[in-house]
């Protein structure tokens, strides 16, 4: 089975659980993807991809934004659906899987697991030295001109600013990975993940959810 599904961020929300305490959760709309390629490391026809792996697709978009390429792999898979995303999943087995074959939520996780969830951190634009890096900032004190702002760069012998030096900047928009999230309930019949506590990107956003290997 697959070690993992794409879903979409929801958002967040709370239940109760069996004694009575709250746990807040992220609600993860989590699949069906649908199988849209099989590479293995076997000799097929006379070629071999040289490693294992499930291509998946989720997410629907329309016609006049798929892309000709786009449109003859998906085609040739015989999915029947223009899927707007598509990742790879490494396995050990490619044999249970054949094209255009659906996965659900329920096929893959199930209550008390733990998961990694990676996504897209929310992007917060040009930040300053204070947001951006947690600096402690200047003195609030009234007639004081540099509250937030930084100062001195580094040395001055070599005369210029090494590279890496924390500087005011893009903030946010990064790949995070988030790992030992548990999930504490699965609706099959919805395909939705609770998940305990936060989980990376703003609502509505693609998130990836991968089983922890032992």
């Amino acid at each position: 089975m697959l070690p993992g599904i794409l879903g979409t961020k929801i958002g967040m929300t709370h239940l109760f659980d069996e004694e009575g305490r709250m746990v807040t959760v992220t609600v993860i709309q989590a699949g069906p993807v649908y199988v849209t390629q099989v590479k293995s490391d076997q000799d097929r026809e006379g070629k071999t991809d040289g490693y294992n792996a499930v291509q998946v697709g989720y997410g629907e978009m329309s016609d006049k934004h798929l892309t000709f390429p786009k449109f003859g792999h998906l085609k040739k898979s015989g999915v029947g659906k223009n899927l707007r995303t598509l990742r790879e999943f490494r396995v050990d087995d490619v044999s249970g899987f054949e094209l255009g074959q659906e996965v659900k939520a329920g096929d893959v996780f199930a209550d008390g697991q733990v998961v990694t969830v990676t996504g897209t951190s929310k992007g917060r634009g040009f930040a300053g030295g204070v947001k951006r890096h947690h600096f402690k900032g200047q003195h609030m004190t009234h007639g004081y001109m540099t509250h937030r702002r930084p100062l001195a760069s580094g040395a001055t012998g070599p005369q210029r600013v090494f590279k890496g030096t924390k500087k005011p900047g893009r903030m946010g928009g990064d790949t995070v990975t988030q790992k030992g999230l548990k999930i504490v309930k699965v609706d099959a019949e919805r395909n939705l993940l609770l998940i305990d506590g936060p989980v990376p990107g703003a609502n509505g956003s693609l998130v990836t959810v991968k089983k922890v290997s032992n």
